[in-house]
């Protein structure tokens, strides 16, 4: 029988009644991120719910709070009564967070023309997401000149804005083939998109003149190239006990993180051993994204 991970309808709940899991760090409300959050919220309202579970004990009278700490900092400082949220069945916070698809570069853009194309200027977009008009218009330039074909390969990744410039001076099959390399060494970033690009023959660019982004002899791209041919087959031969593999972490990290939540072990470790809380923490969340990012794919 399916269990469902939240129930099905929202609910609106006092901000006082919300207990938070952690806490932000006093300049966290200068953040480009906070200050983006907080005008879409004043614009738009919520497009997210907050996710929360209800606090054992009390009666549903408090919850607490897996996921949306930054919006909710956000609704106080707007001053807003309540908010409205998800209610996990789960306290886990994976089990939201693996629910969750966080937005990719090429699925912005689409979001961003969408609007457009229902008559939303972009200075009303850009003062939505509290961000200089330019960016908006650079959003909505990202795909002229990328095939289909790439764009494809690309959709549902976080690839870093900067690689659809680098696609653009390739021709449509090294495109490709660039983003099936991104892929296969899971480096969807520029730095590694500029190397293939300087790694790329030239009858494979749209310039005829090479890139001089890396100063490489033939024989520095030749063992480049055969050092990104040796990482596909390596990717390749893991692949099918990665599931595995993953589902083993995902499981561990569960049984910590509900140790961790024990006042008692928590509040040890804390006082005694800082430092490895730390890690713990930091394998927990490095264990959980990857477990998201499986899950799209």
């Amino acid at each position: 029988m399916t269990r469902h991970a939240f129930q099905k309808e929202t609910i609106r709940i006092a901000l006082d009644a919300i207990l938070p899991t952690r806490f932000p760090t006093k300049d966290v409300r200068g953040t480009p991120k906070f200050r983006t959050i907080l005008a879409s919220i004043r614009e738009v309202g919520i497009i997210e719910p907050l996710a929360v579970h209800p606090e054992p004990g009390s009666n549903g009278r408090r919850y607490i709070l897996l996921d949306g700490h930054l919006r909710l900092e956000a609704l106080k400082e707007l001053g807003a009564p309540d908010a409205i949220c998800l209610v996990a069945t789960d306290d886990e916070g994976f089990t939201y967070n693996r629910q969750v698809n966080r937005i990719s570069a090429v699925q912005e853009h689409k979001m961003i023309m969408q609007a457009i194309r229902k008559g939303v200027a972009p200075e009303r977009i850009a003062q939505t997401l509290n961000v200089n008009v330019e960016r908006i218009r650079e959003r909505e330039r990202l795909l002229d000149g990328v095939v289909p074909e790439a764009v494809e390969l690309l959709k549902d990744r976080m690839v870093s804005r900067g690689v659809f410039a680098i696609l653009r001076k390739m021709k449509p099959m090294r495109q490709i083939e660039a983003a099936e390399m991104m892929i296969s060494a899971s480096r969807l970033n520029v730095p590694y998109a500029k190397m293939i690009l300087a790694a790329s023959r030239p009858d494979a660019l749209i310039e005829t003149k090479k890139p001089r982004q890396l100063d490489a002899t033939p024989e520095d791209i030749a063992r480049m190239e055969r050092q990104m041919e040796k990482l596909y087959q390596d990717y390749k031969s893991v692949e099918d006990t990665l599931g595995e593999t993953l589902l083993v972490l995902v499981v561990a990290k569960g049984f910590v993180a509900r140790l961790l939540r024990n006042p008692a072990i928590g509040g040890y470790l804390h006082r005694h051993h800082g430092d490895l809380a730390g890690e713990l923490a930091s394998v927990m969340e490095a264990v959980g994204a990857e477990a998201q990012t499986s899950a799209r794919e």
